[in-house]
């Protein structure tokens, strides 16, 4: 087979301009069967909170700790962050032992403090080098994209906030952290050709910090055009514990399962 030098240029260009979202854990806090907690890897190197299994999921996704270079945290809450001091840990006397790779965190005001704090409590003294050598940042430069960081509607004490990311192709993907139903939130999410969103609660529970499943149709249809990737779900994956049955969605939504990975093209679509 005869390959012209232009066909090569855009498999070149292709491959600059694509994007890997991999969503490593899609449970909620209570770790539904068969799931991680909600956890998601952006091209490899960045990585949306370190909740308590963030190092299982990246030893099951073959990703080294030190190829992250970028956390974006969305709230302090434990099943989001607790597994910062892991992390840090594995980085030190594993993957980077010479302190060789950069690490960005990126988050409100609160974030260094409650990090700092339980990398003190976890392991005591150990960890002071690293954590003074973290660019702590509201949020990040990276090549290839602008983020903005934004309150979303969820329990005030832990500063929740969402993540959208812009890329240099002009098109807008969104993680929601966690998050009930409000303007903000879904008014970006219009904007965006793919969007984390979580939906953590079933629709007998009381609360409206967390979306439920008629609040993800209502999304749906309010956003035809935006790809919904459902994580943080209180749905077990293996074995029954609460349910194992999946509502009926939209077609512009899919419920995501711990391993999926997203190749986002030039315009945010799925590949």
């Amino acid at each position: 087979m005869n390959v012209r030098c232009d066909d090569v240029l855009d498999l070149k260009h292709l491959q600059r301009t694509m994007v890997d979202v991999q969503l490593l854990g899609s449970g909620n806090a209570f770790l539904p069967s068969g799931r991680m907690h909600s956890f998601l890897l952006i091209d490899k190197h960045i990585i949306v909170d370190c909740p308590p299994t963030a190092l299982a999921s990246l030893r099951n996704a073959g990703i080294s700790p030190a190829d992250i270079d970028t956390i974006l945290i969305t709230h302090v809450h434990g099943d989001h962050v607790f597994g910062f001091p892991f992390f840090l840990l594995e980085r030190k006397y594993i993957s980077d032992r010479g302190g060789e790779r950069p690490l960005t965190v990126a988050g409100s005001s609160i974030v260094r403090e409650r990090l700092t704090e339980l990398c003190k409590l976890a392991y005591p003294g150990s960890l002071d080098e690293m954590l003074n050598s973290i660019e702590w940042v509201d949020t990040p430069n990276i090549e290839g994209w602008s983020m903005e960081r934004f309150e979303v509607y969820h329990e005030p004490m832990v500063e929740p906030h969402g993540w959208m990311l812009t890329n240099d192709q002009g098109w807008s993907m969104l993680h929601s952290g966690d998050s009930g139903p409000c303007e903000e939130l879904w008014n970006r999410i219009a904007k965006c050709s793919f969007a984390v969103v979580e939906m953590g609660v079933p629709e007998w529970v009381e609360t409206d910090e967390h979306h439920k499943p008629s609040d993800i149709v209502r999304l749906a249809e309010k956003c035809p055009n935006t790809q919904l990737i459902l994580t943080h779900t209180y749905i077990d994956s293996d074995y029954k514990i609460l349910t194992k049955e999946v509502p009926e969605f939209p077609e512009n939504v899919i419920h995501g399962e711990d391993g999926m990975l997203f190749a986002l093209d030039s315009e945010g679509s799925i590949c």
